[in-house]
């Protein structure tokens, strides 16, 4: 039987990350704004209450980080191909949804690979999945963390972004749980966006 989580560790961050992600999706002016800001702060939280942890070399961490950012893109380039052939699907909220808070200038860039992309992991995958990981099996523990951290697109309504975030969310926390290098997530993390919005975008 699950033991009560605690409140503190586990349940207050989480309300903040949803309270933030409200804020954030619902002004599109302010939203690079939010989302750097937001991220910072669950950055802190995460570093505050948990360890963050580092246990492969530069050389390997490297080498597997592109190769699975590169995993990832592939996975939600399928996706979107696949949507497109697709009848009764569109990828016309893909492409509204990008074009509407993807990144389109240079700060926007800054802040999404070396502010945005390591906050997310640093808070999503360090702290998340590893207070989950007190109460539940790995595999539940990653698990959810990812249907968490998906959960926090819904607010925009953009559901298949929910479904693609749940993907690679699945993907980088199973990477950390193998791994246990955070250096390793973030850099595949942002290897993911640079192919996504800069070397081969969607759109």
């Amino acid at each position: 039987m699950l033991r009560k989580i605690p409140i503190i560790q586990l349940i207050i961050p989480l309300i903040f990350a949803y309270a933030f992600a409200w804020l954030t999706f619902s002004n599109v002016k302010v939203f690079w704004y939010f989302y750097a800001f937001t991220t910072l702060f669950l950055m802190s939280l995460a570093y505050y209450s948990a360890k963050i942890e580092d246990e492969l070399n530069t050389f390997h961490y490297l080498i597997l980080s592109i190769a699975f950012g590169a995993l990832t893109y592939a996975l939600l380039f399928i996706g979107y191909k696949l949507i497109d052939l697709t009848p009764f699907m569109s990828t016309k909220s893909i492409n509204s949804f990008i074009h509407k808070f993807g990144p389109s200038s240079i700060w926007h860039y800054l802040l999404l690979l070396f502010i945005i992309a390591p906050g997310e992991e640093i808070f999503w995958r360090g702290f998340i999945q590893q207070q989950l990981k007190k109460y539940l099996p790995p595999v539940f523990a990653i698990t959810v963390a990812a249907a968490l951290f998906s959960m926090s697109f819904a607010i925009s309504g953009f559901w298949l972004g929910v479904l693609a975030a749940f993907i690679v969310s699945l993907v980088f926390g199973f990477l950390y749980e193998w791994k246990k290098s955070m250096p390793l997530i973030i850099l595949a993390h942002i290897t993911m966006l640079i192919l996504l919005f800069l070397v081969i975008p969607f759109t």
